[in-house]
């Protein structure tokens, strides 16, 4: 059968836009275009990478139809993979280790952020007379959700001063005005939460700041290291079977992560939906100014941060078996070092 003209020039024109962009997963062929990414409070800076990559058409331009559902924390969106309803999600790192722990191998593949951007602070209304972490002892501690990355850093904290997670009261609030509400009303004593939320409560002066991981130099401090926080996780069955597709979230994710370290302020609070902004875009651009260096500059886990989340993790998880765990199959940076050579600018 003889070929036009025409479509001749429409095949030259579309083999030379794959080969102007080589890098693109749909142009290798993803083997799951449609899929949903669950989350857990997507209005948090903690997974601000994931919005702006939505948001800013990454995941379309990977030829990935990718619907966010958002859960009020990232131990509900886990649920929500693990049930099967959600094939990837966007939540916090140490939830691999707990999964394998229970014999299910998950794996983080792309980073959001490079600390855990989790503030622990006191009611000022409830507790003005607080001391020390020893004061919590019997306290309502609000957490996004029970188990969550939130749930975590309290326990591992107080469990630093001596206060076991049994003898506190976790409920949880979610990441939102709900939160907010909870503190103002009196309903809990403290709270482990993240920006804008934290940043909503100082500014009425209801919280006193007690344990601050939205720096670097703080979470190490804790710690003891490096503490990979927000990330892209996913079952190894379903990166063995869908590697192309992995790679296309991949990609969106480092975009995304590049986008937000070179914009301004303004530019992220006019893309994100004027909800998140919490009735106040001024404070939310003063908590995306605190909040910006923990977020990951090109999706990459540092080295030693695997072996920072174990440590903590099985400091307060009881009777954690921590010697069976195998890190090396908990996180890759396999997907975002091709990434970041296809999108060497973002």
């Amino acid at each position: 059968m003889a070929i036009s003209r025409r479509e001749l020039l429409k095949a030259a024109s579309l083999l030379g836009v794959a080969g102007a962009m080589p890098g693109r997963a749909w142009a290798q062929g993803l083997e799951k275009p449609a899929l949903t990414i669950a989350v857990g409070g997507q209005s948090l800076i903690y997974y601000l990478p994931l919005t702006v990559a939505h948001l800013r058409g990454y995941f379309k331009d990977e030829g990935l139809d990718a619907q966010v559902v958002d859960f009020a924390g990232g131990s509900k969106a886990l649920q929500a993979v693990v049930g099967g309803s959600a094939d990837v999600v966007s939540g916090a790192f140490e939830h691999t280790i707990n999964l394998q722990s229970k014999g299910q191998f998950y794996r983080a593949f792309a980073q959001q952020g490079q600390a855990p951007m989790i503030v622990l602070a006191i009611s000022k209304k409830t507790m003005p007379g607080y001391q020390s972490p020893a004061d919590l002892k019997g306290k309502k501690i609000g957490v996004t959700a029970p188990g969550s990355s939130t749930n975590m850093m309290a326990s591992f904290f107080l469990a630093q001063h001596g206060v076991k997670p049994s003898e506190v009261s976790f409920v949880g609030v979610g990441a939102g005005a709900g939160a907010i509400t909870a503190i103002r009303s009196g309903q809990i004593d403290a709270m482990s939460n993240l920006d804008p939320v934290i940043s909503t409560l100082m500014h009425e002066d209801a919280i006193q700041v007690i344990a601050d991981t939205r720096t670097l130099k703080d979470t190490q401090q804790i710690f003891g290291g490096n503490m990979p926080s927000g990330c892209l996780y996913t079952s190894q069955k379903f990166i063995d079977q869908n590697p192309n597709t992995t790679q296309a979230l991949a990609n969106a994710m480092v975009r995304a992560d590049r986008w937000i370290q070179s914009a301004s302020l303004d530019d992220i609070a006019n893309l994100v939906p004027k909800s998140y902004l919490l009735g106040d875009p001024e404070l939310y651009k003063l908590a995306l100014t605190g909040n910006k260096p923990a977020l990951s500059p090109d999706g990459m886990v540092a080295e030693d941060g695997p072996q920072t989340a174990l440590n903590a993790l099985a400091e307060y998880v009881p009777n954690f078996k921590k010697d069976e765990i195998d890190i090396s199959k908990i996180w890759t940076n396999d997907f975002v070092i091709k990434a970041n050579q296809t999108y060497p600018h973002g």
